[in-house]
């Protein structure tokens, strides 16, 4: 491929830094795909194996210099990977485009072999009409299992507020079995997950270690807010308590868990199993690495709420629970629950973006999978179709109408 890259640029008398693409089949065939008059955004893979600045090198170039080096002097070490980091949401086709205000971010490049290359700050906009790149996360190791390590470690403590990214699903595919190996074709994503994208699925070793950190955190908020400067009203936690009897629903399953604290070690049974849960517990910050039973983890509390429900961010992938104790689950089945809506009836815009072509009009009949409208996106057109087989009851939008996520967009009756 180099040989090839090469002799193309010669026979153009191409004197700049490019990208020259090419197409791989099974058989390690390759066939020419397109040239860039550019580095590429994966430039930094190059730069950390091979020593070299590329930047500097083709600025140099275009300032009139000569080249210092020979291909000869250009050594390839170690093993490098890069992710693109975006502002998508990939439950939704793999990354509908997600905008929004950063109100937190803080890149990971307290790790050894991490580098993000990224001009995004804390109050950066992400809008419809940009692209929705954050950034390219870099880890570099002496070989590829070292570097996928690093790259792992890397996502778990990347902090992302404000909109929906794409993190969980490049942590997945980077631990996947077949990308490890190598195992991969532009079908990767079709073949490995054909009902989309749903999050990393817990072991019973993993659902046990999130049921065990929920259940910390939560008696770790509670006891600090045991400190609350001033008188209380109402006590939030009955005082010198040394275990908490705790109802955890994940993922329409109820666990119950007795937790016991001793100093930053907490003491979790959780169905029959029982797990230490070690951390400084410094709840103020937007990473907490948690030790369970001698593995690692580092997680994120998303947000928590008064009546139970906690986000938390753990393998990559962003888990509901709902925490009460025993008593407080208990006085909560006579809660009436919210009806979900029938969403087979209406078309609701599943992201930001605006109208490019309405498809229908009222009284028209669909079929189900038919295209109702487009909505483009990051610059990328989206068809939306029907759910069901219908007749259209109304349409809210028209072309170059702007929509947010959620929008109601056609109803059919």
């Amino acid at each position: 491929m180099g040989e090839q890259a090469v002799a193309l640029a010669r026979a153009v008398k191409y004197s700049s830094a490019g990208t020259v693409e090419f197409l791989v089949d099974s058989k390690k065939n390759f066939y020419f795909l397109e040239m860039n008059t550019r580095l590429q955004v994966e430039h930094p893979v190059t730069e950390c194996i091979t020593g070299l600045d590329l930047v500097q090198e083709m600025i140099r170039v275009a300032k009139g210099y000569p080249l210092r080096h020979k291909q000869a002097d250009i050594p390839i070490n170690g093993w490098a990977v890069e992710c693109r980091v975006y502002a998508e949401d990939p439950y939704k086709s793999f990354g509908l485009p997600s905008i929004g205000r950063l109100s937190q971010y803080q890149e990971p490049l307290h790790l050894p072999g991490v580098r993000v290359d990224s001009g995004i700050q804390p109050g950066s906009e992400i809008s419809i009409y940009y692209d929705p790149m954050i950034s390219k996360l870099i880890s570099y190791g002496s070989d590829r299992t070292e570097a996928l390590k690093r790259m792992e470690d890397a996502l778990d403590n990347y902090v992302i507020r404000g909109v929906t990214h794409n993190i969980a699903l490049l942590r997945e595919v980077i631990i996947n079995s077949r990308f490890v190996k190598g195992d991969i074709s532009t079908k990767f994503l079709s073949d490995v997950y054909p009902d989309g994208f749903k999050g990393h699925k817990l072991t019973n070793s993993e659902r046990n270690q999130l049921l065990a950190i929920a259940s910390s955190l939560f008696v770790a908020f509670q006891l600090r807010a045991q400190h609350f400067q001033g008188p209380s009203r109402v006590p939030i936690v009955k005082p010198n308590m040394t275990s908490w009897e705790l109802s955890i629903k994940l993922h329409d399953e109820v666990h119950t868990v007795v937790a016991s604290n001793s100093g930053s070690t907490f003491s979790v049974e959780v169905d029959g199993s029982k797990l230490n849960v070690t951390s400084t517990w410094n709840l103020t910050l937007p990473l907490l690495s948690v030790n369970v039973d001698g593995t690692q983890r580092t997680i994120q509390c998303l947000s928590r709420e008064a009546g139970g429900n906690m986000s938390i961010q753990f393998l990559g992938t962003v888990y509901k629970v709902h925490i009460l104790t025993k008593v407080a689950a208990e006085l909560n089945k006579f809660m009436l629950e919210k009806v979900a809506e029938d969403t087979s009836s209406v078309l609701h815009s599943p992201m930001p973006g605006v109208v490019v072509a309405i498809s229908v009009k009222p009284g028209d009949v669909v079929a189900e999978g038919q295209e109702i409208c487009v909505i483009e996106a990051m610059k990328m057109q989206n068809s939306m179709t029907a759910g069901k087989t219908g007749k259209v009851k109304s349409v809210r939008c028209k072309a170059g109408d702007t929509v947010g996520e959620g929008d109601l967009l056609v109803e059919l009756e």
